[in-house]
């Protein structure tokens, strides 16, 4: 009898393998456990086939019950559960305790088909002599922004155009803890917790106390409006219910 394609589908694996019909249920078992991790004694089989019925591929004597016993179809899934307790099984995702091999900055730099060397051809990022032209000039037009629309701390807002996203400039500076920018951020405290964070990112606060509300946000200047925007009150249109 040939071979039948089959999905063996388990927690942490997912492939196409053929299987042989005069397999015992214990040789299938066996030929698994490098597939899926799990041991021959943990594994519980079953077939699901494509009216999505749902055998279990068990018998009394699996050491000499056939595979052709059960109604194997080309591309039905063979689904492998782990028996064992979570504890137990290994955690495939988890490469804390995975030795990785960090090359040497100087062996890195002298590489010529590497990322650093393309950086350095085609002149980008650090590389370009301009860099420090083109940085300036974008902290600068961050600076004009701001004075422009006359953001100031203490002063009331509201963001993005948003009439329900109104609040309180808390902070107008650099934010160095958002990976890749420059330039200055303004810092809101919003009236409603509907932020990205509690008035700190990255370990620093930049206002307020800790807090599992997440009022604060930072923006980009383009994105605040100042205004005389009062306090959002959600008992305001009380009367009209």
């Amino acid at each position: 009898m040939a071979d039948v394609p089959l999905q063996v589908i388990s927690e942490n694996s997912a492939s196409e393998r053929r299987i042989t019909p005069s397999w015992s249920i214990t040789q299938l078992k066996r030929k698994l456990e490098p597939v899926t991790g799990i041991p021959p004694s943990s594994q519980r089989i079953s077939l699901r086939t494509a009216s999505k019925d749902t055998i279990a591929v068990e018998a009394v004597d699996e050491d000499s019950t056939p595979l052709s016993h059960f109604p194997l179809a080309a591309y039905a899934e063979l689904h492998i559960i782990d028996t064992r307790p979570v504890s137990a099984r290994v955690d495939f995702n988890d490469t804390s305790g995975v030795d990785k091999y960090v090359m040497p900055t100087d062996e890195y730099e002298k590489k010529s088909d590497s990322v650093l060397a393309w950086k350095k051809a085609e002149k980008l990022g650090r590389f370009n002599p301009e860099a420090p032209t083109l940085e300036k000039a974008k902290i600068d037009a961050f600076a004009s922004e701001i004075r422009n629309r006359g953001i100031e701390v203490g002063k009331r807002c509201r963001v993005g155009g948003d009439d329900s996203r109104r609040g309180e400039v808390k902070y107008v500076g650099e934010v160095k803890e958002i990976p890749g920018s420059i330039g200055a951020w303004i810092g809101i405290h919003l009236d409603e917790p509907v932020g990205k964070n509690d008035g700190s990112i990255g370990g620093t606060r930049y206002w307020g106390a800790e807090s599992d509300l997440k009022h604060g946000v930072f923006v980009r200047p383009e994105r605040v409006e100042v205004g005389n925007w009062p306090v959002l009150d959600d008992l305001e249109d009380m009367e009209e219910i």
